[in-house]
């Protein structure tokens, strides 16, 4: 079967129309009382590799649900007014994750350029992850 789109046509579709933050910016933003650093990578990721301090976990596969109020699955967390930055390991899924949530509606949001990854590179915080952060 031949794919109408790959991943490397929807990554650069959604990269032309997202914002991105190098991740010694993203570290001076989340020190802001109206962002929301959003970490979207599997639990298990998590678990075996820890967070970025303060994040709140959203997996991929529910943020769709978590963010529309018209959801049984909606975390009030994610109320519009708030600024949103998304990261993942390397900063695909949260390209992605970020383009879909500009097309939901949300305005505020972006992600971290070379998500998790990046981040550990630069020598910035990271602690280990307990469910329910």
């Amino acid at each position: 079967m031949a794919l109408k789109k790959g991943f490397k046509a929807m990554m650069q579709e959604a990269s032309e129309r997202i914002h991105g933050l190098a991740p010694s910016k993203a570290n001076e933003a989340v020190y802001q009382k109206d962002v929301v650093l959003v970490d979207i990578r599997d639990v298990r990721e998590l678990e075996k590799e820890g967070h970025i301090p303060g994040a709140i976990h959203a997996p991929r596969g529910m943020l769709e649900f978590w963010v529309d109020p018209d959801s049984p699955y909606y975390k009030p967390v994610f109320k519009a007014e708030k600024q949103f930055i998304l990261y993942c390991q390397s900063g695909w899924r949260s390209t992605l994750a970020t383009a879909t949530l500009l097309d939901m509606g949300f305005e505020e949001v972006m992600h971290i350029e070379g998500g998790f990854n990046a981040w550990k590179a630069q020598g910035l915080p990271v602690e280990p992850y307990a469910r329910g952060n």
